[in-house]
């Protein structure tokens, strides 16, 4: 039952799930089909973490994910079905032949095949064990490599000089890429849909030393059996949250998996019928700094831009604004003068002054590949880890942060069967 005052339940819970993102809305939706009670904890005014839809101009955005990557086995193809949104299969834009929007005659060939050679050499590096960076594996001096780069700052939120090679190699993907037409994040959202979820709670502290577990928020104290920790790496490694006693080894994983940075702008196209629809177009494709656009998806009047890494952070460093502007820069150069007087900036993100993101999704730092697997470790049977940082082959995702929040709920609710002494 839940204090009508905080919201918080009135006496002990056997689990309390922190954040109720992707993982922390999966891993309440298994809690609530067992024999335990649960709380969900979450500091944001709305569900959903980094999955965010938000409307504009009568059209759903998402801000946060927007692709079922692997959506052929991701979990939240069938779910959002099932809910009643639809689901587009057409081909993502960077799986398609893009028209020579971005190249010039021969150049795309040309590209594919410099990328195929260097995930060749970095999936033989991780079968070599070699955890360095993953630019150590571009041509010298090769053609494409800053273009292999900027698309490291989309995939993975930052140049691949700070991404481990064997991390990065880690990553599964089937190539299937669908999209939700009402939004992701607005699927996921309403898979939290009448959960016990405290809205507005930021939780502190997680003290851990008595048989029950106090769990410090801004709206007072939880007590749980099993905590369920969903938040992204960058609250654990900042020590946003605090642990008693404290867990030096997670912060240092979470240290090692910081949160890369992809952003997003979406603007409204005037006259859409001169541009083609599902089509991609980069900024450039002889520098990293550069913007990669998707012109007139689900086919409508809309570009969204997407800018990752470093560009991204100066961007945002630049202030409101810089981002649209860059991206209309960027796009006139391409397409021609007179789109500017066509485009008009709808929405914009900066996740990396998020307070309660503090970034897009994580990558593991070169010699950091390990780290994953020590952030997933429970602790002491009774403090469970979730979130895409902890998936050991779907980071980034919001389906490995479904997955791994399952697997939290799993182990929490066989710990709270091994404890009959409920808290109170």
């Amino acid at each position: 039952m839940l204090n009508p005052g905080s919201g918080l339940p009135r006496g002990g819970v056997d689990v309390a799930v922190i954040g109720a993102g992707a993982a922390g809305i999966a891993a309440a939706r298994r809690l609530a089909v067992a024999n335990v009670s649960f709380v969900v904890l979450e500091a944001r005014s709305r569900l959903g973490g980094r999955a965010w839809t938000a409307s504009h101009d009568g059209f759903p955005l998402d801000l946060g994910c927007g692709w079922l990557h692997s959506a052929d086995q991701n979990p939240w193809a069938r779910i959002a079905k099932s809910a009643g949104f639809t689901i587009d299969r057409t081909p993502a834009p960077w799986t398609r032949d893009d028209g020579d929007l971005s190249f010039a005659e021969g150049e795309e060939e040309d590209f594919d095949t410099a990328a195929e050679r260097f995930y060749a050499r970095v999936a033989e590096a991780e079968k070599r064990g070699l955890d360095v960076a993953a630019a150590e594996f571009l041509e010298p001096n090769g053609r494409w490599n800053a273009l292999l780069n900027a698309i490291s700052t989309y995939a993975n939120g930052a140049e691949l000089d700070v991404v481990s090679v064997i991390d990065s190699a880690r990553y599964e993907d089937t190539g299937v890429n669908w999209r939700v037409v009402e939004g992701f994040g607005a699927a996921i959202a309403a898979h939290g849909a009448n959960l016990p979820v405290v809205l507005d709670c930021t939780v502190t502290r997680i003290d851990h030393t008595g048989k029950s577990i106090r769990i410090e928020s801004s709206r007072g104290d939880v007590n749980a059996r099993v905590v369920i920790l969903t938040v992204p790496t960058t609250l654990v490694a900042s020590e946003a949250i605090r642990f008693a006693p404290a867990l030096p080894d997670k912060v240092e994983a979470a240290i090692g998996l910081p949160l890369g940075l992809a952003d997003k702008v979406v603007l409204a196209l005037d006259t859409p019928e001169t541009v083609q629809a599902e089509t991609r177009l980069f900024g450039r494709t002889d520098r990293v700094g550069i913007g990669a656009y998707h012109l007139r998806p689900f086919g409508r009047p809309l570009i969204e831009g997407f800018f990752g890494g470093r560009l991204a952070r100066e961007l945002e460093q630049e202030g409101e604004g810089a981002l649209p502007a860059f991206a209309i820069d960027e796009l006139a150069a391409q397409l021609g003068n007179d789109l500017r007087a066509r485009l008009k900036p709808l929405a914009a993100t900066a996740w990396s002054r998020d307070p309660l993101a503090g970034g897009s999704y994580s990558h593991a730092l070169p010699g950091k590949a390990g780290a994953r697997e020590v952030l997933a470790g429970p602790v002491d049977g009774r403090l469970f880890f979730a979130g895409e940082a902890t998936s050991a082959s779907s980071f980034s995702t919001a389906h490995g942060a479904y997955e791994t929040g399952v697997r939290a709920a799993e182990e929490a609710i066989a710990a709270v069967a091994r404890r009959p002494i409920r808290t109170g």
